[in-house]
């Protein structure tokens, strides 16, 4: 066993032979946690059914601050409604699920087996990337009818958005559970980077709305880049030039936070 068990925040383990695939042990720890998401039935109701409510309650706010500024409400209430998918339905629960995870020793198991660390960290994550990718499909197919945006005019940036988000909020999602001592926790730490997200990258008010200085600084927000791609979805851009930026912000966000989770994800419990 002592082969087999590695030190805390490392992502490798060495000199332990692979006896199954990779992809078949990310899909076999994917099944498994996917059968619990399945049986948390608050958890599941949470993700799917706020990302909607919310959308639906924001309409009539949204629909007045774009009153006169030549925006659609619809292309600014959809993308916004797929960045609450990223929070609620991937961020959120899936800190929650690395939180539980750790305090039930599942974890530690885990490590003491062929899994690699950032296996058992993907293979947590692939149940609410999953859900959270299906939710994103259906709302761009029924949420453009429903709020008449329309089909996605630039697809490609809606789609190198959403993967970008994922990325993101996964990276975030191992480091907020550092923060938490347990599972009902996790709720409190998730808080500050969903304000932060919600309040100043583009899903409350829109940044076509904002002062250019006041909308400079919040594009340097780690959900910013992928929600400024999402939305160019619909816009078409600006320009490769305009792309790329976010793009790049982007990355480096999602390198930050996962050089972060590998120097101090906790895989052991919190006493």
């Amino acid at each position: 066993m002592s082969a087999s068990v590695r030190e805390t925040g490392g992502f490798e383990r060495a000199g332990t032979p692979s006896e199954t695939g990779a992809a078949a042990r990310l899909l076999a720890l994917g099944r498994a946690e996917l059968a619990l998401l399945g049986r948390n039935k608050t958890a599941l109701t949470t993700a799917v059914l706020i990302p909607v409510a919310l959308a639906f309650a924001m309409k009539g706010a949204v629909e007045e601050m774009v009153s006169g500024t030549g925006l659609s409400a619809g292309t600014v209430l959809l993308p916004a409604t797929l960045g609450y998918v990223l929070l609620f339905a991937v961020y959120s629960s899936l800190t929650s699920s690395y939180t539980a995870r750790r305090e039930e020793l599942v974890l530690k198991r885990l490590r003491t087996g062929e899994l690699l660390d950032r296996e058992i960290l993907a293979g947590t994550a692939l149940p609410s990337v999953l859900l959270g990718l299906v939710q994103c499909v259906l709302l761009v197919v029924l949420g453009g009818l429903v709020l008449d945006a329309g089909m996605p005019t630039a697809p490609h940036l809606l789609v190198a958005g959403v993967v970008l988000g994922m990325a993101v909020v996964v990276g975030f999602a191992a480091l907020s559970s550092v923060l938490a001592k347990s599972a009902e926790a996790s709720q409190i730490a998730v808080l500050p980077f969903m304000m932060v997200s919600l309040a100043g990258s583009g899903m409350v008010v829109p940044p076509d709305i904002l002062p250019e200085r006041v909308a400079s600084v919040l594009e340097l927000l780690p959900l910013s880049p992928a929600m400024e791609l999402i939305r160019a979805g619909w816009t078409g851009g600006e320009g490769l030039k305009e792309t790329l930026g976010p793009l790049l912000t982007g990355l480096a966000w999602t390198v930050l936070a996962l050089f972060a989770v590998q120097r101090w994800f906790r895989w052991e419990p919190r006493r």
